[in-house]
């Protein structure tokens, strides 16, 4: 399989009773235990998500999906989850069917849109969208989301319809910073700063500074640069992304402090990212520090290599669960196998493995497989442990 077109988580008496009633409905006592894993399992997943675990967390989300095909939530979470990762096929079936459940289930539709249209899948992403507006013409958010289907195929189709989204509610942020974010593709920049500039005034959001800061770095006005990317780096101090790009800017100013000082952050805040290593390794070597430089340029290709075996093996995982979710555990194994091959310390692969060779019988080494997952990351706790 080539792995480059894969892309696309409650007293005594009355314990007594509740007894007595689930024995007597067996099949009602399983759902409500399998609800309850799957609640478990999500709300374990989401915790993973919001500390930066996302491989993690995917394999979670599809446990929990497993167990609870008609929960629309854990449907659109395991979407979300699939679709951050860049596994896209996979994110359109998960949130198709959170809205199978819930059709009128907003989030999930416009997740749904988005995901299609990052797929590859413009046309379907068009209809569906436009079949949103004709069934509620004066929703903004609507109209939003059809901008969003648009921005890939006709921009000034996306303009027009951001442009609309304001004229029924001049205070929907998204419409205007994705407007914004089109005119700025279209090198309309002076119009992007514009509605950017008129978004901080109200709502002074780190990535409304970053991306204005971008603009003008693009521009050559550095020093607006500076101030915007210092300003997004106040509002969200957490982020890796407003610190690395700060210390290009410095670079071009010539500030070699400033900007070893912003790079060195990044890479605290993502250890793992190799962008801010290249770009150190340029300021290094720029103020003379060529030993440095070569030990960041070093330190850049490795995690390079890394992140793409993490996102292969990733995808292998995702293709893998599938197949084991839909009743081939053979196929399944052999996908966590080619995974673990690319990346051993990909948990999910383990986790994944493991189930797979819990139903085919092999329950040693599955064992030693779930053993694996929880070394690399505790929050991998087998099928059936507290």
């Amino acid at each position: 399989m080539n792995v480059s077109r894969l892309r696309h988580v409650r007293g005594g008496a009355l314990l007594a009773i509740a007894t007595v009633v689930l024995a007597a409905h067996p099949c009602t006592a399983s759902a409500q235990v399998s609800a309850a894993r799957a609640a478990e399992l999500f709300a374990r997943g989401v915790s993973l998500e919001a500390r930066g675990h996302h491989t993690e967390a995917l394999a979670l989300f599809w446990e929990a999906a497993a167990l609870a095909p008609g929960d629309a939530d854990i449907q659109n979470g395991l979407g979300q989850s699939l679709a951050r990762l860049g596994a896209l096929d996979p994110a359109v079936e998960a949130f198709s069917r959170a809205l199978s459940v819930r059709p009128a289930f907003r989030k999930a539709a416009n997740n749904l849109i988005l995901t299609l249209v990052k797929a590859g899948r413009g046309p379907e992403a068009l209809r569906r969208a436009e079949t949103l507006v004709a069934s509620a013409p004066g929703d903004a958010h609507a109209l939003f989301t059809l901008g969003l289907a648009q921005a890939e195929q006709d921009v000034a189709a996306a303009l027009e319809s951001f442009r609309r989204a304001l004229r029924i509610d001049p205070s929907h942020t998204l419409s205007r910073y994705n407007l914004a974010l089109v005119l700025k593709r279209a090198d309309r920049a002076p119009e992007a700063v514009d509605h950017l500039v008129r978004i901080i005034r109200t709502e002074p959001r780190a990535e409304v500074h970053y991306t204005l800061g971008v603009i003008y770095w693009q521009q050559g006005e550095l020093d607006r640069a500076a101030a915007s990317l210092r300003a997004a780096v106040s509002a969200d101090p957490g982020s890796p992304d407003a610190h690395d790009t700060l210390g290009a800017v410095l670079k071009d100013q010539g500030d070699w402090a400033g900007a070893v000082d912003a790079l060195r952050r990044a890479i605290a805040l993502r250890p793992d990212g190799a962008g801010a290593h290249y770009t150190l390794a340029r300021v290094l070597q720029l103020a003379g520090e060529d030993a440095a430089a070569r030990a960041h340029l070093a330190d850049a290709e490795r995690l390079r290599q890394r992140a793409q075996r993490e996102q292969e093996a990733s995808v292998w995982t995702s293709v893998g669960t599938q197949r084991l979710d839909s009743g081939d555990p053979v196929t399944a194994l052999d996908h966590f196998r080619r995974a673990t091959s690319l990346f051993d310390e990909h948990a999910p692969a383990h986790y994944q493995a493991g189930r797979a060779l819990q139903r085919l019988g092999d329950h040693e080494a599955s064992r030693a497989a779930f053993a694996r997952a929880r070394a690399l990351n505790p929050s991998f706790v087998p099928p059936g442990e507290p």
